[in-house]
């Protein structure tokens, strides 16, 4: 069974974004772009891939989930295949149609094709944003891991990790860093088995 891990950038306070989508506050650059590159390639957007000099295979993941708000940042630049090095899949109930062949719409019973896709064999699948979608997911206990990329800023107000309040939950620290930015990664799984 593939692994679904939320790997997602956040404020201090838990905030992806700010009301409007945008990402200022996010530090764009430092020694966590260069080692998240080298390590999470494969959640390097092809337009960004060339300017980093990311050439390597996916490490982790062969599956990529957006939420319709996520994929519309790519969009609002004329980017709607972000991660054509990824199977991608865009959750959405308003759209009736994907914006590229090689991005999958799925615009009706998210559970559903999340646990078929959970079901195949290969690496694991990406859940790179979407607070609405991760709530979703959450609440049907179907994210086995966060990798939180907390980056040293307090937004204020925003779109938070979760886009509706979700059960408690134990996580288990399984692996961290700290970077001379400020930026720490911090790997928990999901409701760990003691």
């Amino acid at each position: 069974m593939k692994l679904l891990i939320y790997y997602v950038a956040c404020s201090v306070d838990g905030f992806i974004a700010h009301q409007d989508g945008s990402f200022d506050g996010f530090l764009q650059a430092g020694d966590h772009i260069t080692d998240l590159a080298a390590v999470f390639p494969e959640t390097i957007p092809a337009h960004f891939r060339e300017a980093l000099g990311v050439r390597g295979e996916n490490q982790h993941f062969d599956t990529v989930l957006m939420g319709r708000k996520t994929y519309e940042v790519g969009v609002q630049v004329g980017i709607t295949s972000p991660y054509p090095h990824l199977k991608q899949y865009l959750f959405s109930r308003s759209l009736k149609e994907s914006p590229d062949a090689e991005v999958e719409l799925v615009s009706q019973d998210a559970i559903a094709r999340v646990k078929q896709l959970k079901q195949e064999t290969g690496k694991g699948i990406w859940l790179c944003g979407g607070a609405s979608l991760a709530a979703t997911l959450f609440a049907e206990d179907l994210i086995d891991e966060l990798i939180l990329k907390v980056n040293p800023f307090l937004m204020g107000s925003g779109i938070p990790l979760f886009s509706k309040t979700i059960q408690q939950s134990a996580l288990e620290l399984c692996d961290r860093k700290i970077y001379s930015t400020g930026v720490l990664r911090l790997h928990y799984r999901v409701n760990p088995q003691f």
